[in-house]
């Protein structure tokens, strides 16, 4: 048996329509609103055994321009563009490019060995190694009773 799915939205069934109106739709529509009015770039974050890693994708942005900063428990991550000087004899026929200053701060407990945070940028990406401390893990200890 072969299974074809046909996407045709006349012959969209209703629950298919109320499906994709109340689940994908938010999605998308939060994704725009963070990144168009609000001006955040998406986030990962991920736990491995011995850190957290933080991801931030903002392509087209060079290094310099970040700033991280731990004060007390929060990480914040921000970039402000500096304005380049316009070019001499050339003609911009448009322009859509455009870089928007953002700030976004993330907070941290206890377990975050703050002092050992790592940040480096590739491919347009942003990861931040929030390495985890050692936890003190006390020795076994048979108990005699008496």
């Amino acid at each position: 048996m072969t299974l074809v799915k046909v996407n045709n939205p006349i012959n969209k069934s209703f629950d298919g329509l109320m499906h994709e109106l109340f689940n994908e739709f938010p999605i998308n529509f939060s994704k725009s609103i963070r990144e168009d009015v609000m001006h955040f770039p998406p986030a990962n974050i991920v736990e491995k055994p011995d850190s957290y890693q933080i991801e931030l994708a903002a392509p087209g942005i060079d290094k310099t321009d970040f700033m991280v900063k731990v004060e007390g428990q929060l990480l914040t991550i921000s970039f402000e563009k500096k304005t380049e000087a316009a070019i001499e004899h050339v003609k911009t026929i448009r322009k859509e490019f455009s870089y928007k200053s953002f700030k976004r701060s993330f907070t941290i407990d206890e377990k975050i060995d703050a002092a050992n945070i790592a940040a480096k940028y590739e491919n347009g990406i942003l990861k931040l190694e929030l390495p985890k401390k050692e936890d003190v893990k006390n020795d076994a200890k048979d108990i005699v009773i008496q």
